[in-house]
C-alpha cells in the first residue's frame, strides 16, 4: 500500500522525468513555432497556399554581418578609385584636361630633292605634290604615300597627313629625305575659337641626295631593254652598269616599270589597277628583287675555281662531241645523256669560255674519266666566295638572296621525291642550271670581281648628301674585300671572255671603239621560257 504522500512523490518524479525527456527530444528534433498549430483547425480560413497565417521568423544575424562586409568592400573600392584619379594619376588627367584646350599641330617639312650624278632633278616638290622626271627611273626612285601599319607602329604618324617613302630610293633614304616635322600649339576656348598660337619646334627640311646614276644613260638603257623585250617577246628585262673603280651604279633599269608620278598622286585609278593586274609584274625590281637561273654565266666562277684548285691545266683540251654520257642511276643498262648546245670539238679553258662549251664544264665541275672534277661542295664554296647566295648590300629595298644548290638543299626541298644528290645534279650546277638562283645585282658584283682581279665591290646608288644627312655610313660602300686568288687565273678567264666577243658567243658586242670582255648565258625555264644573260666589262 502507498500513502498519499508517497504517491505524490512518485507522480512528481515521473512528471519531472517526462519533462526532461521532452526537452532532450526537442533539442534533437527542433520544432518550428508554426508547427505547434499543425493539428489545429484553420479557424480564420487563411489561404495556406499563399503562406497566410504563417508566423514570421526573425532575420538571422549572419545576414546583417554579410551586408555590413559587402558595403565596406564597396566603400573601399570607391576610395581606391578616388585615390587613383586624384593622387596616383592626377597629373596625367591634368595634362589631358589641358589638351582639351591646347591642340598640337604638326608642321610638315619640305621633302628633300633627289638628283642624278650631274645635278639633274629626278624627284622634287611642286606645290603640294611630288614630281618625278624621265622614263626608266621609277623602280629605282620608288614613290611616296601615306603610312600604313606595315610601314610604322607610330600611331601619331599613321593618322598624320605626312607622306613617306614606300619603295625604292624614296623608302631606303626616307629618314633623310623626310626631314623633321615641327610642332605648333594652338590654344582654343570652349567654342573652339583660336585664342593663341605658338610654334614650339620649327620644321627641318629633308636632306638632298645625289645619286651615282646618269639619268639620260639610264633612260636610254630602259628604252633598249623595252625594245628588245618587245622584239623577242620577253616578259621583261633589267640591266645594271657599275663603275669598277668605286662600285657606283651608273644605270639600273627595269622593264616593265610603274610610273612613280601615278602611284605618288594616287591617280588615275585605272592606271594603278592596270599595274596590279599586269602579269608581267611591274612592281618587281628585276635588277634587285628578281631571282633567276643564271645558266652559262656561272662558268666564269667554275673556271676560277678549277684553276685555283688545280683541277686541270688551262691549256689542256677536252673533246666536245655534242654531249656527255654516264650510266643511268635508275636503269643501269641505260645511259644518261647531258647535251652540249653544239659539238665544239677540242677546246681548252679559254676556248670553252668563248664558245660556252657545256661538256668542258661538266667534266671540270663534276668529273669524268681521268678528270676528278670540283664536286658540288667546291662549286658552292666558290659561289659564296663571289657573293652568290647572299645580299650584295645595294641600297635598294627588297633585295633578293637567291639559292646555291647543294645536297642539303635538295633533300630539304624534295622530302618525298628523289632527294638523293647525284652526279647529274653536279653537272647541271656546273653550267648554272638546276636549282641555281641569282639576282642581276649579284652577277654585277661577281663579274666586277673578275674584272678587278678579285676585288669585291658593293654596288650602290648614293653618291653624296647635302643638308640633313643623318648618319649615312658611306664606309660600308667604299670598303674593299680582296679574294686570295692569284691574278694570273683571273687573266686566263678574262682572255676567254674577250675571245667570246671577238670570236665566240658574244660577237654582238664587238665594237671598234671600245674593248669589251663578256660572257653570255641562256637558262631554260620549263618548256616555254628562257633566261637570257650577258655580263661583261670594258
Amino acid at each position: 500500500m502507498l500513502s498519499n504522500k508517497n504517491y505524490k512523490d512518485i507522480r512528481q518524479k515521473r512528471t519531472s522525468s517526462k519533462f526532461r525527456s521532452h526537452i532532450l527530444s526537442r533539442k534533437k528534433f527542433e520544432i518550428e513555432p508554426d508547427e505547434i498549430f499543425l493539428d489545429s483547425k484553420n479557424i480564420p480560413r487563411f489561404e495556406l497556399d499563399q503562406l497566410e497565417g504563417r508566423i514570421e521568423k526573425p532575420i538571422n544575424k549572419k545576414v546583417f554581418s554579410f551586408l555590413f562586409i559587402f558595403f565596406v568592400i564597396i566603400e573601399l573600392m570607391f576610395i581606391s578609385r578616388v585615390w587613383s584619379i586624384e593622387i596616383s594619376k592626377g597629373e596625367a588627367f591634368t595634362i589631358l584636361s589641358e589638351n582639351n584646350r591646347l591642340r598640337s599641330v604638326r608642321l610638315f617639312s619640305n621633302r628633300g630633292v633627289i638628283y642624278d650624278r650631274f645635278g639633274n632633278k629626278l624627284s622634287w616638290n611642286d606645290v603640294d605634290s611630288r614630281r618625278y622626271s624621265s622614263e626608266g627611273l621609277s623602280n629605282m626612285l620608288g614613290y611616296i604615300g601615306y603610312p600604313s601599319k606595315r610601314d610604322t607602329e607610330d600611331i601619331e604618324m599613321l593618322y598624320s597627313k605626312e607622306m613617306i617613302g614606300k619603295a625604292g630610293i624614296e623608302k631606303v633614304y626616307n629618314n633623310i629625305l623626310s626631314g623633321d616635322a615641327g610642332i605648333k600649339l594652338i590654344e582654343t576656348d570652349a567654342h573652339n575659337n583660336i585664342k593663341s598660337e605658338s610654334v614650339q619646334k620649327l620644321p627641318v627640311d629633308g636632306g638632298n641626295i645625289y645619286l651615282s646614276v646618269d639619268a639620260d644613260f639610264q633612260s636610254e638603257l630602259y628604252r633598249y631593254i623595252e625594245s628588245l623585250s618587245l622584239e623577242k617577246d620577253f616578259t621583261g628585262g633589267a640591266g645594271i652598269f657599275m663603275d669598277l673603280s668605286s662600285g657606283e651604279v651608273l644605270s639600273i633599269a627595269n622593264f616593265p616599270e610603274y610610273d612613280s608620278q601615278v602611284l605618288s598622286s594616287g591617280e588615275p585609278r585605272e592606271k594603278i589597277n592596270s599595274y596590279l593586274t599586269d602579269q608581267r609584274n611591274p612592281f618587281v625590281d628585276r635588277a634587285v628583287s628578281g631571282i633567276y637561273t643564271p645558266g652559262s654565266i656561272m662558268k666564269l666562277v667554275l673556271a676560277i675555281a678549277t684553276l685555283n684548285e688545280k683541277i686541270i691545266d688551262p691549256n689542256k683540251e677536252i673533246l666536245s662531241t655534242g654531249s656527255i654520257s654516264i650510266p643511268n642511276p635508275f636503269f643501269p643498262d641505260k645511259i644518261s645523256v647531258f647535251p652540249d648546245w653544239k659539238a665544239h670539238g677540242l677546246v681548252d679553258m679559254r676556248r670553252a669560255l668563248a664558245v660556252s662549251s657545256n661538256v668542258y664544264f661538266y667534266e671540270v665541275g663534276g668529273g669524268f674519266e681521268e678528270i676528278k672534277g670540283l664536286g658540288i661542295d667546291k662549286i658552292g664554296e666558290y659561289s659564296k666566295m663571289f657573293g652568290l647566295g647572299e645580299k650584295t648590300g645595294i641600297d635598294l629595298d627588297n633585295e633578293g638572296v637567291g639559292l646555291i644548290p647543294s645536297p642539303e638543299e635538295k633533300k630539304a626541298n624534295s622530302p618525298e621525291g628523289d632527294n638523293i644528290w647525284r652526279i647529274g645534279d653536279t653537272y647541271n650546277a656546273s653550267i648554272g642550271q638546276g636549282d641555281f638562283q641569282v639576282t642581276v645585282a649579284q652577277m654585277v658584283k661577281m663579274v666586277s670581281a673578275i674584272a678587278t682581279d678579285g676585288v669585291l665591290l658593293t654596288p650602290h646608288l648614293i653618291k653624296k648628301c647635302e643638308g640633313r644627312c643623318g648618319d649615312i655610313d658611306m664606309d660600308k660602300f667604299t670598303g674593299i674585300e680582296k679574294l686570295k686568288i692569284p691574278p694570273e687565273y683571273f687573266k686566263i678567264v678574262k682572255e676567254g671572255m674577250r675571245m667570246a666577243v671577238t670570236d665566240g658567243s658574244a660577237k654582238g658586242l664587238n665594237f671598234s671603239n671600245i674593248k669589251i670582255a663578256a660572257k653570255t648565258g641562256t637558262a631554260e625555264i620549263g618548256s616555254k621560257y628562257v633566261n637570257s644573260w650577258v655580263i661583261g666589262f670594258a
